[in-house]
């Protein structure tokens, strides 16, 4: 009973200095958008021309038009409902076929060499040209978007998921085998669980990826979806849309960050926590 009477502040004492870093960053973060939006606010009232840079209060009012009145192209849930299956089905599919082929890869040196200026060239052609050609060739619908998406989130995890599989100790592969396991069970019982921080790194930036591969495909040519709402603003010159549309985005990528991380704390919970040196 003592114990506990002792320790108990001490604990207290413990966790307080943690939560005070963590409320001044906050606090910092808070002011400085404060202070950004507070000067924008009166430059364009005072100084800058707000036709062509808008203003905070002009794009929180054409918010609030989209989400009470509605788009000239429907509600705002419907285009936010369009870029959000686009983004995730090429984001699903792109994670998943850049993991399998970097894995193999990766652990298939040959094959790797002979594959590897195939797909270099695959990864230097720009992606607006494709997107034109996935109009061309899927039309406006949601195929064309998604593709896009895939081919945007396919190169940023096969790289990292190649590289991950590449590093992986060749020590405890060796003696994996010596053990007597089999091709498979190295590869899915080494092999794959030391890739994952290289692949959910990559994970993380490839949502993003998709959803700009599902907004410049709804740019080159579409029906519905955020990318529409932007490119109907740009050619009314409507500045104050365009930062609404931007901002929308903004919400969902980091949305869909704060669920990888939670994910990825789940899945990689075996590994042992990193010691950072915060001083510079």
């Amino acid at each position: 009973m003592s114990a506990e009477v002792v320790t108990a502040p001490a604990a207290a004492e413990e966790v307080a200095p943690r939560r005070r870093p963590k409320l001044v960053m906050w606090a910092v973060r808070l002011a400085v958008v404060v202070v950004w939006l507070g000067s924008w606010e009166l430059a364009a009232t005072h100084w800058i021309d707000p036709f062509f840079y808008s203003k905070p209060s002009a794009i929180w009012e054409r918010l609030g038009d989209w989400f009470t009145k509605g788009t000239a192209f429907g509600p705002v849930w419907t285009q936010i409902s369009i870029t959000l299956q686009e983004t995730v089905l090429g984001f699903v599919i792109g994670a998943i076929g850049g993991v399998l082929l970097g894995i193999l890869l990766g652990r298939a040196r040959f094959v790797a060499d002979v594959a590897a200026p195939f797909i270099k060239a695959a990864n230097a052609v720009p992606r607006i040209v494709l997107a034109s050609l996935f109009v061309i060739w899927f039309g406006l619908g949601l195929s064309s978007k998604v593709a896009t998406a895939v081919v945007l989130v396919f190169f940023a995890v096969f790289f990292n998921a190649f590289q991950g599989a590449r590093e992986v100790d060749r020590n405890l592969v060796n003696n994996a085998r010596i053990l007597g396991a089999s091709r498979v069970q190295v590869l899915t019982s080494i092999v794959v669980p030391s890739a994952m921080s290289w692949i959910f790194a990559s994970l993380h930036a490839a949502f993003g990826f998709a959803l700009i591969g599902a907004v410049v495909g709804e740019y080159a040519g579409a029906d519905k979806g955020l990318g529409l709402l932007i490119a109907n603003a740009q050619g009314t010159f409507d500045a104050a849309g365009i930062y609404a549309g931007m901002i929308i985005i903004t919400v969902i990528a980091l949305l869909a960050e704060w669920l990888l991380t939670l994910l990825e704390g789940r899945l990689l919970r075996w590994r042992p926590p990193v010691q950072t040196d915060t001083q510079i």
